[in-house]
């Protein structure tokens, strides 16, 4: 119900007379309705036109973003709750339905079919239930929403706010999300992903440098770019941290595989090579030489920063000196530097050394006594979790990826799940998607166990969870119920976070304890007989 006074939705009545024509996963919740299209460049180009489209791919990529962020709706025929559709179109509130096994995207990329034979030409009209992942055929109405002047939402709000103990953060990326997840209630953001500032709009110029890094072969070579492409991420990182405002700002390394950069068409190529001053089959060698059997499990994360330190060092230099510039402006600033896919201690003392060094150089720099800065890790491998209280022996918070430390705990892949997830929920194997809701028996007991061992180690160590799972009410729940700190989640999902969170507070307390809650729950009915 709450979600429906946060998006725009299909009429209901419009619904209930009209027979889905396909079933996926529902990864952005809320109502959509355009022309199918089927890549990104129409995606941009049609809706330049005035037009109002739905990107329909089998999954999506980095250089999708443009058409993706033009797109009134996302629709991909494979992929997960954690796919690159899912993660992307919730970020934005935008709707979006992933492992739609039931389309088939045709050879010509200019229709898809039906399991039943419908067939859905590019420029047909069709509608998305993103809430429930239906999709339907033609043009359904939609009914908008109007947060700013729902008076009752607000005052039901402020009696959620009163009632529970949880924080709420959000994961955002950019100035514009952040905003848009403060006027929901975001308390901070719980993770800020480095990597999205090369995606999308005004990336072209940092994603070039970001490429020209990857593709040097000495420390000299990968220095230059490094030193070219630090300004964009200190601008990048100070804008976000002056719209929190002193709100605490959890801010992920480098995570993604380098390989996903690589360049594919081949004006890109061909620029890249005439930076470097080498030739494009060289390119192509080098490239080549990124790809991984299994890059999820590969090069990446703190393993980079490893392999390469400067590219852990500008990216903490980036951050510190942001934040001491809004300092010596007066204003507030407090990052937290979150190393992530780590899996022992040795690799956190080996960044730490990397962190300190620089917190000093920039302290000096900029004549400052401190900046408040926490250095912490995510713990998303279950040997992190296991070892928890090393862990905690040099990280001063841990959030929990929940995606990775699911599909790695179950064995799943996140972005293959859609072909036999649905078998396994519909026969019961499964009662949830793990994806969705945190397998409580399993996950939850990697997490309980994490936080019981860290906390051992550091008392007040700081946790919180930074997977799409802290947008999940049962699972915002079981968050309160381990002791977490905080909860992050999608900006459009904050307040569905906040309210489960309160009724984790009130389901928590003794029934001696309850009298003034119930009071308060009473006012909230009183609004809603209002209403």
């Amino acid at each position: 119900q709450l979600v429906e006074l946060l998006l725009p939705m299909i009429d209901p009545k419009a619904e209930k007379s009209t027979a889905p024509i396909a079933k996926g996963l529902p990864a952005g919740p809320g109502g959509a309705r355009g022309r199918v299209v089927f890549t990104s460049q129409d995606a941009v180009e049609w809706a330049s036109r005035g037009e109002k489209v739905i990107l329909v791919r089998e999954e999506t990529s980095p250089e999708d973003v443009d058409g993706m962020h033009k797109a009134q709706a996302i629709l991909t025929s494979k992929g997960g709750m954690t796919s690159h559709a899912a993660l992307v179109a919730r970020g934005w509130g935008k709707c979006c339905i992933v492992g739609c096994s039931d389309i088939e995207i045709q050879t010509d990329g200019k229709s898809f079919i039906t399991k039943k034979g419908l067939v859905i030409k590019e420029g047909d009209w069709i509608s998305l239930n993103g809430t429930k992942g239906l999709v339907y055929q033609g043009s359904l109405p939609l009914v908008d929403v109007d947060l700013e002047h729902n008076t009752y939402y607000k005052e039901f709000m402020k009696i959620v706010d009163s009632l529970r103990v949880l924080k709420i953060r959000t994961n955002a990326d950019t100035p514009k999300d952040a905003k848009k997840a403060i006027e929901f209630g975001a308390e901070g953001i719980g993770l800020f992903r480095t990597e999205h500032m090369f995606y999308g709009e005004g990336s072209d110029k940092p994603l070039f440098l970001l490429r020209k890094m990857i593709m040097s072969r000495s420390e000299e070579e990968r220095r230059t770019a490094l030193n070219e492409l630090f300004p964009y991420v200190k601008n990048d990182v100070k804008a976000t941290l002056e719209v929190m405002d002193g709100r605490p700002v959890t801010i992920r390394l480098l995570d993604p595989p380098l390989h996903e950069f690589v360049p594919h068409s081949e004006d890109k190529i061909q620029a890249l090579a005439v930076e470097l001053g080498v030739s494009i089959d060289e390119i192509q060698k080098r490239a080549d030489a990124l790809r991984e059997n299994n890059p999820m499990l590969g090069h990446r994360g703190v393993r980079l920063g490893i392999t390469y330190p400067e590219i852990t060092e500008m990216q903490i230099r980036a951050i510190l000196e942001a934040a001491a510039e809004l300092i010596k402006e007066g204003k507030k600033a407090e990052p937290e530097i979150m190393i992530p896919v780590t899996c022992t201690v040795s690799e956190l003392t080996h960044q730490k050394a990397i962190f300190d060094r620089v917190y000093a150089e920039v302290c000096s720099k900029f004549g400052l006594q401190k900046i408040n800065c926490l250095y912490g890790t995510m713990i998303e491998i279950p040997r992190a979790a296991l070892t928890a209280g090393r862990m905690a022996e040099v990280a001063e918070f841990f959030s929990f990826g929940t995606n990775d430390l699911t599909q790695m705990g179950f064995g799943f892949s996140r972005d293959d799940i859609g072909t036999f997830l649905p078998d396994y929920l519909n026969l019961k194997i499964l009662s949830n998607d793990p994806f969705q809701t945190i397998d409580q028996e399993g996950i939850g007991e990697l997490i309980q166990l994490g936080i019981q061992r860290g906390r051992a180690t550091r008392p007040k160590l700081k946790v919180g969870i930074c997977g799409e799972h802290g947008g999940d009410p049962e699972s915002v729940k079981f968050c309160h119920r381990v002791g977490m700190d905080y909860v992050s989640c999608s900006p459009f999902r904050v307040p569905i976070a906040r309210l489960a969170a309160a009724q984790a507070a009130i389901e928590g307390k003794p029934k001696a304890e309850l009298t003034k809650a119930k009071s308060r729950k009473g006012v909230a009915k009183k609004l809603k007989r209002k209403k």
